[in-house]
């Protein structure tokens, strides 16, 4: 069965295994999944991931997630832009996350960035997900 949106498939995957207490999980891999999990990596809400290619010739992701304290670093991940309802924003229009505190992951010309960086390059783009 083909999966119809497969970054909130890796979203969902993440704040399960937070719920769950688990030191790492396992995705598919995908160049956009890849360049998402770079982002949160960069960010500091990851501790890292690494690309698995041992599984039936399956490629996945082995994402080792962060705790600070026992609790987990990502409050809240959250889906914006769906394949029903796609959300672009111009670079003025850029939602800011909780004043500043999280972050927003933007689909842009020059890469997946997070909404910091997509300032300072001065470009919009589609807003993937909002990170807490």
């Amino acid at each position: 069965m083909t999966m119809s949106d497969p970054i909130s498939d890796m979203i969902t995957r993440i704040r399960n295994g937070q719920h769950a207490r688990k030191s790492a999980v396992n995705t598919p891999a995908s160049r956009m999944r890849g360049a998402v999990l770079e982002v949160l990596q960069k960010e500091g809400y990851i501790r890292g991931y690494s690309r698995n290619d041992s599984v039936a010739g399956k490629p996945s992701f082995d994402v080792e997630l962060k705790y600070s304290e026992g609790k987990p670093v990502i409050v809240e991940i959250q889906r914006v832009s769906r394949p029903g309802r796609r959300v672009y924003s111009s670079v003025k229009d850029i939602p800011r996350i909780y004043s500043g505190l999280g972050i927003s992951i933007i689909s842009t010309p020059r890469g997946v960035l997070s909404d910091i960086e997509a300032r300072k390059q001065n470009v919009g783009g589609e807003i993937l997900c909002r990170v807490f």
